[in-house]
Order: structure tokens, then C-alpha cells, then sequence
């Protein structure tokens, strides 16, 4: 097993003491256990939501209390490697429509069509898990399902795009979870870090885009996930 899946860096600043103070209570636990108290806590305490960029330290997702799938995988990937438990991300090209109904829709237009996307891997039981369910919190997972009318089978709607849109295929049991997975149109294959990860894909936007995306147009998106799980 290499070094660097365990490795402090830039993002992955599991040392700080906002970090620590957190992970220090699940120390002695099992492999297992730790997994699933850190999983957890990023589903649902650290709600889905839209940071201003997708490269914020572990520490600055942690104090924003939201997160998307860029964002999330961060945190989730310091805080497994301050548990000594072997991480590394994924990354792929998801395509935009499946936002629909969590993204306002002058926001979804101005959008490119795909968009960066990554999750955690995580080495347990002697190999890798895909841990991409953290991204949706269950109070979002449940006001969807109720807005919806849909309590299983395929789903694609408000950022969520699954085969299985049960609450059991996001929770953390041992084997990999996924929440939007069906809306991968490329795989960019896996990474040391998000800091490598971000070194070679950023989001496609042009300066004023992105100027209009980091200032207006996430804390428009986050007010309108809120709205959803109201």
C-alpha cells in the first residue's frame, strides 16, 4: 500500500484542530467503525449544498457545514487519513441534466454540459470501496423521495441519479455506496489526492462565468437545496 493514500497535503489538512478535535473521539475504534462514524458525519452533519470552488481545504468545507461531491470527498478523505485509513479519489465528467430540480434553471443554462465530479475510495476488507453515497444528507434523501413520489428503483432528479434510491444503498454497511453514478459520462480514472486531482480538471467556465458561479450563483444553488429539504 503506498504512502501518499495516507498522506497530509494543501487540501487534505487533517491536522487542523478542527479536524482532529472530531476524529480523536472515534481513534480506538474499528477499521469498520471508523469508516462509518467519519461517513456519516460527512453525510449528514456537513449538509449537501454548494461551496464557491471545489479546491477548499478539508478544514474550510468543515467550517462552511455544507458540501457537494468535490467538496465532501475532501473532508472525507482528511478525515479517513486521520484515521489512518487508506484513501484515494476517483474522478469522472457527470452530465448536468440530473441537477435538475436542485439547480435553479437560468443557473443550469448558463452550466457547461458536463461537469467535474469525484468521490472517495477507501481500502477496507482488502480492497477498495467506492464511497460516493456520502454526497446527499438523509433529510435531503427524504424530503426528494417525498417531493418525488419515488421510494426505489432508478431515480434522476436533484442532483441524485441512482439505480437504487433506497435509503439502505447510501448507508455505509461494508461495500460501496453511490447516489449519482448514472450521471457519469467519463471516467477520469483515480488520484493520490484532490490536490493532483485539481491539478489536471478543473470546471470548465469562463472568467466571468466563473466570477458569476463562486459569487451568486453557488449561494443561489445552496439556498435552493435548502428550499428542497424544507
Amino acid at each position: 500500500m503506498k504512502n501518499a493514500y495516507l498522506e497530509e497535503t494543501p487540501l487534505l489538512n487533517y491536522s487542523h484542530p478542527s479536524i482532529q478535535e472530531i476524529v480523536d473521539k472515534w481513534a480506538s475504534d474499528s477499521s469498520f467503525n471508523k469508516i462509518k462514524h467519519a461517513y456519516e458525519f460527512v453525510q449528514n452533519d456537513v449538509l449537501f449544498g454548494y461551496n464557491a470552488t471545489d479546491e477548499m481545504a478539508a478544514s474550510e468545507v468543515l467550517s462552511d457545514h455544507y458540501g457537494q461531491c468535490n467538496t465532501k470527498a475532501t473532508l472525507l478523505m482528511a478525515m479517513l487519513r486521520a484515521l489512518k485509513i487508506s484513501t484515494r479519489l476517483h474522478g469522472a465528467l457527470v452530465d448536468k441534466d440530473f441537477q435538475a430540480g436542485a439547480l435553479p434553471k437560468l443557473v443550469s443554462k448558463l452550466s457547461p454540459q458536463t461537469i467535474v465530479h469525484t468521490w472517495v475510495e477507501v481500502f477496507y476488507d482488502d480492497k477498495w470501496h467506492a464511497l460516493e453515497g456520502v454526497i446527499i444528507d438523509q433529510d435531503y434523501f427524504k424530503s426528494v423521495q417525498d417531493k418525488s413520489g419515488v421510494t426505489c428503483g432508478s431515480f434522476e432528479k436533484y442532483a441524485i441519479a441512482t439505480d437504487d434510491f433506497t435509503p439502505e444503498s447510501v448507508a455505509w454497511r461494508g461495500d460501496s455506496t453511490y447516489i449519482q453514478s448514472n450521471a457519469v459520462t467519463k471516467d477520469l480514472g483515480v488520484y493520490d489526492s484532490p490536490d493532483d486531482f485539481f491539478n489536471s480538471h478543473q470546471q470548465q467556465l469562463g472568467p466571468i462565468k466563473l466570477w458569476l458561479y463562486t459569487n451568486i450563483a453557488t449561494k443561489w444553488m445552496t439556498w435552493n437545496v435548502k428550499r428542497v429539504r424544507r
